[in-house]
């Protein structure tokens, strides 16, 4: 093939970034087995990963056992879901990305306001299903345009409200249609499609017209890697591909390959299928957009943190950082977890580390 074109920003984002790092640091605190609820997020090398690490995933909070960690995954739990998990576990870490909170707060706040919310997602998504769950008697899911067909007109107030990860063609056609049904339609000022699902489309937008393939590396269950399939077929590309590692690249490539990378899936896949497509003239990254948003570990996390950051420091190689202040009004030390990467804190998860103190870094749930 002649040449790679890479979409950026691909990859990770923000959320993505918190929740990995975040189940990391539970690996490192806790003697395992580590319980996260759902699927920490939708790529099946990190899964498998954290399996590897004592991690069990479950679909159902009753399997977790009474006084075990546990954490929420970053799509997001129904309120029911963390009541019982508050209620069984030792230590619940909710790793719910903030901006599906801010979706969360929106159903739970028009529902009180005796709205009718008309939710556009996929069924049986795990974000979707724990959206909805605020409000399961007020919301009505939809999937696409047909679906507005269907509903009956009414004169009550209607709100609309949407999956974050959902592509354009998923939702523009939509909203434009509930609104010409109900046209005093309330939708929030900022659309609930996240940053990182937007930019990413944005870029995949942006190399798709010039490639003979784009392959979008990301798993099957990933709504944003779907989502980029979607856009890379709609904005002129009808060769796409989607693959989860480069053993999965198809052998038959030529021309001028587009890669990008869902949300949720690691920069060093892409890295390997980059080598793998070893284009003779080179790679061009394609930038629509600088991405610089963080997001700080869920709030349940930082006491633990606070008490095992030499643990952590030591473990990934990076530095305390002064300036902590600490109940006793004293400055100390704090781990600086956003220099940081995902993959680092994941990488080094099963590194053994002996403390100054001789103890072992690893505890038990109190």
């Amino acid at each position: 093939m002649n040449k790679v074109l890479l979409a950026k920003p691909r990859g990770f984002c923000a959320g993505v970034e918190m929740a990995i790092k975040a189940l990391s640091f539970m690996v490192r605190i806790f003697e395992p087995p580590i319980y996260c609820y759902h699927e920490i997020v939708h790529n099946s090398y990190i899964v498998d990963r954290f399996r590897s690490l004592g991690v069990v995933f479950v679909d159902d909070i009753s399997d977790v056992p009474s006084g075990a960690p546990v954490m929420l995954s970053a799509h997001g739990s129904a309120p029911q879901v963390v009541d019982e998990a508050r209620a069984r576990a030792g230590i619940v870490v909710n790793a719910v990305c903030p901006l599906v909170t801010k979706v969360h707060h929106e159903m739970k706040t028009k529902a009180a306001q005796g709205y009718t919310i008309i939710y556009i997602g996929h069924a049986g998504h795990e974000e979707a299903e724990a959206t909805m769950a605020e409000a399961p008697d007020k919301v009505v899911l939809v999937e696409d345009e047909r679906g507005i067909d269907q509903l009956k007109k009414t004169d009550g107030k209607v709100a609309l409200l949407t999956q974050t990860t959902l592509s354009r063609d998923d939702w523009e056609g939509v909203i434009e249609k509930a609104k010409r049904k109900f046209p005093d339609l309330w939708v929030p000022i900022r659309r609930d499609l996240c940053y990182a699902t937007t930019n990413r489309q944005a870029a995949v937008q942006a190399i798709a017209g010039r490639s003979d393939t784009v392959v979008v590396i990301g798993s099957a269950n990933s709504s944003n890697a779907i989502a980029l399939e979607k856009v890379a077929r709609s904005s002129g590309c009808s060769n796409v591909v989607r693959i989860d590692s480069a053993n999965e690249l198809p052998d038959n490539l030529s021309g001028t390959v587009g890669v990008t990378a869902g949300a949720s899936a690691p920069e060093h896949i892409v890295e390997e299928v980059v080598k793998a497509l070893k284009p003779r003239y080179g790679v061009e990254e394609v930038s629509v957009i600088e991405e610089d948003e963080y997001f700080p570990p869920p709030p349940e996390l930082r006491e633990l943190l606070k008490a095992t950051a030499n643990e952590i420091a030591l473990a990934t190689a990076h530095p305390l950082k002064d300036g902590y202040s600490t109940n006793n009004g004293k400055n100390g030390a704090y781990l600086d977890d956003r220099a940081i990467s995902a993959m680092t804190a994941l990488l080094d998860a099963d590194k053994a580390d002996v403390l100054s103190s001789g103890r072992q870094a690893k505890r038990r749930v109190p």
